[in-house]
């Protein structure tokens, strides 16, 4: 894990051509790569093997399943990296290495041995601010049913989750959401003490 935890180099300069990605990964299911914490690790290093630089790396933390009794508990975990890719095929790399490690993507919000969630490139809104705007407004029923046929970004759920905010924090604490136009701590602080106070770090 990134010695640089709750210190990431979010601020300053990024190297020519080389966007900022904020990622969300989480597992509740052991597989061939191991407990759902080995299988974390493994994405890391894929993610480095496809050619991102880490910036910082999340402790890591256990989440209750969402919806509640949908499955184990989530080993949930955040990056904040640099590489050359666009979003599109950030988003492709990452369904790879979900495949990679043996994800099925057969049931919506199940238990899962891998989740790699594109959560943000730099500040872009995709495709526009209309659509992105009806995704973060779509309620709990609606999100279990549907899901959106292309990229979304910033990703609509994030600002609602704790178990991605908590360990974006970590990562990424003054990053500001382009659409809500408020940072990773305030967004995690405006969560009620409820939706946090599961969220428990491993170390």
């Amino acid at each position: 894990m990134s010695q640089d935890v709750g210190r990431g180099e979010t601020g300053g300069n990024l190297p020519q051509n080389r966007s900022l990605l904020l990622i969300a990964l989480g597992s509740n299911m052991p597989s061939d790569a191991g407990s759902p914490v080995q299988v974390l690790q493994k994405a890391v290093a894929e993610i480095v093997q496809a050619g991102a630089v880490i910036r910082a790396e999340s402790r890591y933390y256990v989440t209750p399943a969402v919806p509640a009794g949908s499955g184990p508990d989530f080993v949930n975990a955040a990056l904040a990296l640099e590489a050359q890719w666009s979003a599109v095929e950030a988003i492709t790399i990452l369904h790879g290495i979900e495949a990679k490690l043996g994800r099925r993507r057969t049931k919506r919000w199940g238990a899962r041995i891998i989740d790699l969630d594109l959560l943000a490139v730099d500040t872009a809104i995709r495709p526009n601010m209309a659509v992105a705007r009806q995704w973060m407004a779509l309620p709990l029923e609606a999100q279990q049913e549907n899901a959106p046929g292309q990229l979304i970004l910033p990703h609509p759920r994030m600002h609602e989750r704790a178990f991605v905010l908590e360990p974006l924090a970590d990562v990424a604490p003054d990053w500001v959401h382009p659409i809500l136009r408020k940072s990773v701590i305030e967004m995690r602080d405006a969560l009620p003490p409820e939706a946090r106070a599961p969220i428990v770090a491993l170390d």
